[in-house]
């Protein structure tokens, strides 16, 4: 889990500015998919990984914080 462990060394700013870029991204990647498609679809699988687990580590530092 290098990536998880990656992340959880990012700050918050840091982390909110990643998912801002990896949503645009993964836009960005759908709509070039729906007009051509893509060589390597599983890119939108990466892509929606990405941001699932930078919303579980915000989710837990939020979940941290209240404690």
């Amino acid at each position: 889990m290098k990536k998880q462990e990656e992340l959880k060394e990012l700050s918050d700013k840091d982390l909110k500015e990643r998912l801002d870029a990896e949503v645009i991204a993964l836009t960005q990647l759908r709509i070039n998919h729906t007009i051509t498609p893509l060589d390597n679809s599983g890119l939108l699988k990466d892509k929606r990984r990405n941001i699932a687990r930078i919303h579980t580590e915000l989710r837990a530092r939020e979940l941290k914080k209240d404690q």
